[in-house]
């Protein structure tokens, strides 16, 4: 008998210094992986979105980027029907099940190719509903053709993350834009094009950048897969899309909520006022686009390693909290100093309406920290296969989002959209935070959330403080240093713990 208790007092130590040391792996893969993605995206996604996408609207006028931001966005809100759902399901199940990739690769390339087809007959149909004419329907084609580019280069990546290749995903995720840099910069930095430039020019310069983009990743997946034969098996569509269309649904609800803003603001609003509308919405909230990208790649890198973490039963409190306090400080110190200095910040972006688009990007910023939430939450409920409670979630967030701006566009315009925007991110990343601790049974932190609201107040502080200082650039340079120090000197981000994840051997 004693011999059989010291066996297992043996086999559960060597069991919990397993999981620790798995643990570590896992944490030191986000670690590196993540510097990584992020180092490549702040070198070339500021860029675009500064130096090319800001430049366009600037060149062509509010009220023609403020058309093509509309249909832009509705291409995207319908572009759950290019993928119902495959991407998330299939980096889950390829992260869980390496060994899928060939049969599953041969028969969804087909797939995509079948779902194509409906998306682009569904979007057209529904265009030609609610009145779009031929200049706007001409557009949305090559936008249209666009989001199949995007969304089949999505579906190659989640192959690639699915088996943890993620210094090669990390470099394919900038691969479209760094090429759409350079096709741009020929258009608007020289006299010849740019006097010349349109907004068509512009979506034809992202056709050329997401065709390439998609054919080089397809060759990498093909040499990881081996030979594929497409196929067309309609048997297997059915029985994956029973599987992924919880996904799809998912997917389509946020879109809603997340894209509809200017949709509605464009189509509610009489005449050019509502592409007008649209544009100076757009001012605004390609900030909050630019911001959320990062939030994004903390979700790409995570689905992968939630999924196996919590295949494997392995504990996923720590991986939680090291992921959401990297994302939740940054958070709070963009949205709150984009309200300290949002006037500054529009004006030395735009050339027209600044005052106007100003206002909106305080109150769009402050619902980052809502989605920044749902990056890390929503993904870990995604992982765990909660698509019952996120659908509900999702479908109540839409439904907020779309009464708030029938009610609030007609009154206010861009402002009703921006506020209905912030209700409703808040409201989801707080669902998703409370849906997550619920469901797979989280220790709250209460140590970590004190310090988190401590941090909040601190930093709107310093961000009043900073305005006492006649240069403004000064006193934003001074508020965001503050906040960054002080992050560390509370303990949200630790470079000791950092340190030894990245150095763990």
């Amino acid at each position: 008998m004693y011999k059989v208790c010291i066996n297992i007092f043996y086999f559960y130590r060597f069991k919990l210094r397993y999981n620790n040391v798995k643990n570590q792996v896992l944490k030191r893969k986000f670690i590196t992986n993540l510097i990584l993605l992020l180092f490549l995206n702040l070198l070339i996604k500021p860029f675009w979105i500064f130096g090319i996408d800001r430049t366009v609207q600037n060149l062509v006028g509010d009220q023609s980027y403020g058309l093509y931001f509309a249909l832009f966005n509705f291409s995207m809100i319908l572009n759950i029907l290019l993928d119902v759902g495959i991407t998330n399901y299939n980096n889950r199940n390829i992260a869980q099940h390496n060994f899928l990739l060939p049969k599953h690769l041969s028969n969804i390339v087909g797939l995509k190719l079948v779902l194509a087809f409906v998306y682009a007959i569904f979007s057209l149909t529904v265009a030609f509903i609610i009145g779009y004419d031929k200049v706007q329907i001409h557009l949305l084609f090559f936008l249209i053709f666009n989001q199949f580019l995007i969304s089949f280069t999505l579906y190659l990546r989640s192959n690639i993350s699915g088996l943890h290749l993620f210094r090669t995903d990390s470099l394919i995720s900038v691969l479209d834009r760094s090429i759409m840099i350079l096709i741009c910069s020929v258009l608007l930095f020289n006299d010849f094009f740019r006097t010349r430039f349109t907004i068509e020019w512009f979506v034809y310069a992202q056709t050329a950048a997401y065709l390439l983009t998609a054919l080089i990743t397809f060759l990498i997946v093909l040499k990881k897969s081996g030979r594929i034969k497409l196929r067309f098996n309609w048997r297997f569509f059915f029985v994956f899309l029973r599987k992924s269309y919880p996904y799809a649904l998912l997917i389509l609800l946020m879109s809603l909520y997340n894209r509809i803003d200017s949709v509605m603001l464009e189509r509610l609003l009489p005449g050019t006022i509502g592409e007008e509308q649209a544009g100076i919405y757009a001012q605004a909230f390609r900030l909050l686009d630019a911001v959320a990208m990062f939030g994004a790649l903390f979700a790409g890198l995570l689905l992968p390693i939630f999924s196996k973490m919590l295949k494997q039963r392995e504990p996923i409190g720590d991986m939680v909290k090291l992921s959401y306090s990297l994302l939740i400080v940054p958070a709070v110190v963009v949205a709150l100093s984009s309200v300290y200095y949002d006037g500054e910040i529009m004006s030395l972006l735009y050339h027209s309406n600044t005052a106007y688009s100003s206002d909106i990007l305080g109150i769009l910023m402050l619902g980052f920290l809502g989605i920044a939430t749902t990056y890390i939450f929503g993904t870990l409920l995604t992982a765990n296969g909660s698509l019952k409670q996120l659908n509900i979630m999702a479908f109540s967030g839409m439904a907020l989002n779309v009464v708030l701006n029938l009610i609030l566009i007609p009154r206010f315009q861009a402002y009703g959209s921006a506020y209905s925007s912030l209700v409703t991110q808040l409201f989801t990343g707080a669902v998703q935070l409370a849906l997550a601790v619920y469901i797979l049974k989280l220790k709250i932190d209460w140590v970590f959330i004190f310090k988190l609201l401590f941090y909040v107040g601190a930093v709107a502080l310093f961000g009043w403080l900073s305005e006492f200082l006649s240069n403004w650039v000064y006193g934003y340079l001074l508020m965001i240093f503050a906040s960054v120090v002080f992050a560390f000197l509370l303990g949200l981000i630790s470079l000791k713990d950092l340190y030894k994840i990245i150095r763990y051997e």
